[in-house]
C-alpha cells in the first residue's frame, strides 16, 4: 500500500486525477470501476480540464459504478447515474454504451445484481477501482457487519450512512433505505485500487482502515490485503496515520 499526503482537497484531487489519467493514456480501453459522493468531484472536474485541453481521451474507456440507490430512477437529482452524468460523463467523450451504473429499479434485484457480476466479467475485470470512505469506513455501500459480502448484492443502509447523506435530499425522510453495491469480492479483484479521502472527519476512520485489524467491523480495512492499493489523502484526513508512525510519501 502507497499512501501519497497532499496538502489540501485540490493538490489530493489532481494527484488522483493524475494516477487515473496515467492508466487511461497507457491502455485506453480500460475499466475504470468509479465511485461518487463528494471526495472524488476534484479529481473528476480536473480529468474533464485536461480532456478539455486535448491531454487524453476516453473514447475507448469502459466504466463501472460502484452503487445506486434502490427506488430511484436514472433522472433523480440523487441517483448516482445522475451524480456520473452531471459530474463526470456529460463533460468527456466517454460513449454512453460504455458506461454502467446498477438498476436502481430493477423488479429484481437479485437477478440485477448477478447480470452486473456478469457485466464485470464480461468486461474482462476492472482494471483501476476509485473508492472514497465512508465515516464507519464503508466501501461502496458495504457496510459494517459480521462478515465480507462478496459480490454485487442489496443491502440496508446503516443510520449513519443515511444521515451522511441526508444533506443532499430535502429530509432524512427522503434517503432511500436501501441501495445495490458492488461486494468486497468485485472490489479486490480489480487490479489496481486508488483510495481519496479528504477532511478532519476522516482522519480517525483512516487510521482505523489501514492501521488496525482487518475485520468487516471496518469494510475498507480489507484493502490492506490487496496487492496494489493507492492512498491519496489531504493532510487532515491522513495526519493520524501519520502520528502512529505510518510512512508517508509526499
Amino acid at each position: 500500500m502507497r499512501i501519497y499526503q497532499s496538502e489540501d482537497y485540490t493538490a489530493m484531487s489532481r494527484r488522483a486525477a493524475n494516477i487515473i489519467s496515467a492508466h487511461v493514456i497507457l491502455k485506453p480501453n480500460c475499466v475504470l470501476g468509479l465511485a461518487t459522493g463528494s471526495t472524488p468531484i476534484g479529481a473528476y472536474k480536473q480529468l474533464i480540464d485536461w480532456y478539455h485541453k486535448g491531454d487524453l481521451s476516453f473514447s475507448e474507456t469502459r466504466s463501472v459504478n460502484l452503487d445506486e440507490y434502490v427506488g430511484l430512477s436514472p433522472h433523480h437529482e440523487q441517483s448516482y447515474r445522475y451524480f456520473m452524468q452531471s459530474n463526470f460523463f456529460d463533460h468527456i467523450d466517454i460513449k454512453p454504451e460504455n458506461t454502467h451504473v446498477p438498476d436502481g429499479l430493477a423488479k429484481d434485484p437479485d437477478a440485477a445484481c448477478a447480470a452486473y457480476n456478469q457485466l464485470i466479467r464480461d468486461l474482462g475485470g476492472i482494471d483501476l477501482q476509485l473508492l472514497g470512505m465512508g465515516h464507519n469506513g464503508h466501501i461502496g455501500f458495504n457496510e459494517p457487519g459480521n462478515a465480507f459480502e462478496l459480490e454485487t448484492h442489496q443491502v440496508t443502509l446503516a443510520d449513519s450512512t443515511i444521515d451522511a447523506n441526508a444533506r443532499f435530499f430535502a429530509s432524512r425522510d427522503e434517503v432511500p433505505r436501501h441501495a445495490m453495491t458492488m461486494g468486497v469480492k468485485n472490489i479486490m479483484t480489480a487490479r489496481k485500487i486508488l483510495v481519496v479521502v479528504s477532511g478532519e472527519d476522516k482522519a480517525e476512520i483512516v487510521c482505523k482502515a489501514f492501521r488496525g485489524p482487518v475485520t468487516p467491523e471496518v469494510p475498507a480495512s480489507i484493502l490492506q490485503l490487496h496487492p496494489d492499493v493507492t492512498v491519496v489523502g489531504d493532510r487532515a484526513a491522513l495526519h493520524k496515520l501519520a502520528e502512529a508512525g505510518e510512512t508517508l510519501c509526499g
